[in-house]
């Protein structure tokens, strides 16, 4: 007994299942291991607290950024045809008027009524300058949109280049959401640091006043669109607007397919619930903290709604961006993660030294920053007293700028409702005679709008279809109105490759070029989801109303083309 007890203790203690042996080794990655739990617990626990708006700049950066690059890659797709050498409404002559209009100078008299760096380029190769300025958007915006962060150089480029864009567009940019891009991209440029080109950057903190410049923006933009509703059509009064909306909307979705038919009862309460969100939500801004929030979130979950039900372009996606500024880093932070280092730790960092009384040093770039924020808030208060004033006026404009860099803005959205939808219908046929009974017409399509019965509505927003929605446009005014629409049957009579880019079918394709190309003016309406048109794939039906303009060959535009300085060629 006494010798199985030496070699015991000559061997070591004895090891249980309570207390195990741990060599140095086990013991290292023991430790190692529960020091990166310990920092995993730490990251987890990282607290952001409400007041401050640096994770709010990131996301605002990012979302305007977005818009952008969407911009920017409409008009890198569309420009060149609408606006280009051979476009529909060529950009140089445009810029030849305004120039004629001003003495014949390119002077400060021409640079106000159209603000756009081509004044500054050799127009003999518009079509280069238009794709490149685009192409400089998208590459900037896709930058910061994925890096997070810009600096003032940066933003105030992309405003330069989208409104370099939009004063040469003419009727194609001639809508709200083009102003509110510039507007939003003008506050944008003040939430920048100068030069740094950090996510965080410690000494640069957000300003308040742009912050509440962008709730300022989502202010106007909704009350102004809830009150051009009440004085505008009566059936935003009599609650009926609804009925029409989403048959008449100018690209319908298929959701509004469905949207359309739903009972009157819930009609009416859209309209309602309409009325509460431009009228009554808007106001929730200036209660404290916690209604901001509120309103934040309402404007934006509505906004969705309208994307959901309709392509109504970039513009609720626009319209979610200045409602962002509602909410603080303590409302964004569940959007970023909690890593050591990361964004969201370096502003609970920061966060915490302000609350020792530990700020950054005061140093003269500060001051400037504040004198610049001070100067940025009396010039949007400033531009801001005419918008006031149209605002209380019972002769509201909407979609206004008074100011030629168009910085603030007035806004507005469907103060009137169509009741039917039209539809201008492009058609050439091959025959010699364009009166003849038996002549057979055949139609093209675009790339979104209704025409073809059986094709189901697009789903294209943010996306833009520039010549569709004017044609939406065209379909209630007439040709004379809209001269582009000729040009664009001239150039349709040469199988012009560059027009039919924008077409979704061009029925004479391997074929030769039509004789003949005409308008037709045709009522649509939604077909019923359990109908007998719809049993036979047809998502709407239509009804002819008459020639929309008569049928024209090249011969006959020439003198007409001529008259305009719009070139026209031979069959294609």
């Amino acid at each position: 007994m006494a010798a199985v007890e030496l070699r015991a203790r000559r061997v070591g203690p004895v090891q249980t299942s309570g207390s195990p042996r741990e060599d140095p080794l086990s013991q290292g990655t023991k430790s190692g291991r529960q020091e990166q739990e310990s920092a995993d617990g730490a990251a987890c626990s990282v607290q952001v607290q409400p007041g401050t708006f640096w994770l709010t700049r990131i996301v605002l950066l990012r979302s305007i950024a977005f818009i952008y690059f969407v911009a920017f890659s409409v008009a890198y797709h569309q420009n060149r045809q609408l606006l280009g050498e051979k476009g529909l409404l060529p950009g140089k002559l445009y810029l030849q008027k305004i120039q004629h209009y001003a003495g014949g100078r390119v002077g400060l008299e021409a640079f106000s009524y159209a603000p756009t760096i081509l004044w500054l380029l050799d127009w003999s190769d518009m079509d280069a300058h238009v794709d490149n300025i685009a192409l400089l958007g998208m590459g900037l915006s896709l930058f910061v949109l994925l890096a997070g962060c810009a600096n003032m150089i940066i933003m105030l480029l992309l405003w330069i280049f989208y409104h370099s864009l939009v004063n040469l567009g003419q009727i194609w940019y001639s809508f709200g959401w083009e102003s509110q891009l510039l507007e939003t991209g003008f506050l944008g440029i003040f939430m920048c640091p100068v030069l740094t080109l950090r996510t965080i950057p410690c000494h640069t903190p957000p300003s308040k006043i742009v912050i509440w410049s962008f709730r300022w923006l989502i202010f106007r933009i909704m009350l102004g669109a809830g009150l051009i509703k009440i004085r505008g059509d009566r059936c935003w009064k009599d609650l009926t607007c609804m009925n029409y909306h989403y048959e008449t909307q100018p690209v319908p979705n298929p959701i509004a397919y469905y949207m359309h038919r739903s009972p009157w009862w819930f009609h009416s309460f859209e309209v309602l619930t309409n009325h509460f969100i431009e009228l009554i939500v808007p106001f929730f801004l200036f209660i404290g903290r916690r209604m901001c929030v509120i309103h934040g979130i309402l404007q934006i979950l509505f906004q969705v709604l309208l994307i959901i039900s309709g392509n109504l372009s970039f513009l609720n996606w626009l319209t979610i961006v200045p409602s962002i500024a509602c909410f603080d880093d303590s409302n964004l932070a569940f959007l970023f993660g909690s890593r050591q280092g990361g964004v969201k730790d370096q502003v609970s960092k920061i966060q915490a030294k302000e609350a020792l009384g530990q700020k950054p040093p005061t140093h003269y770039g500060a001051f400037i920053r504040r004198v610049l924020n001070i100067s940025f808030g009396v010039l949007i208060a400033y531009l801001s007293l005419p918008v006031i004033v149209n605002l209380l006026s019972s002769k509201q404009m909407m979609n206004t700028s008074f100011n030629p860099l168009r910085i603030v803005n007035t806004y507005g959205a469907f103060g009137s409702i169509t009741k039917e939808r039209t539809e201008v219908i492009i058609q050439g046929t091959m025959s010699q005679d364009p009166h003849d009974p038996s002549a057979l017409w055949e139609e093209y399509d675009f790339k979104c709008k209704p025409g073809d019965l059986k094709r189901r509505p697009c789903i294209i927003s943010p996306y833009h279809y520039r010549l569709d929605w004017l044609m939406w446009f065209a379909a209630f005014q007439t040709y004379e109105q809209n001269e582009w629409l000729i040009h664009l049957a001239g150039r349709l009579l040469t199988n012009d490759s560059l027009i039919l880019s924008l077409m979704a079918h061009n029925p004479f394709e391997n074929r030769g070029a039509p004789r003949w190309i005409r308008g037709e003016h045709y009522r649509y309406k939604f077909s019923r989801p359990s109908g007998n048109h719809a049993a036979e794939g047809k998502w709407w039906i239509r009804k002819r109303i008459g020639a929309y303009f008569p049928p024209v060959n090249v011969k006959g535009l020439k003198k007409y083309f001529k008259e305009r300085d719009w070139p026209i060629h031979e069959t294609q």
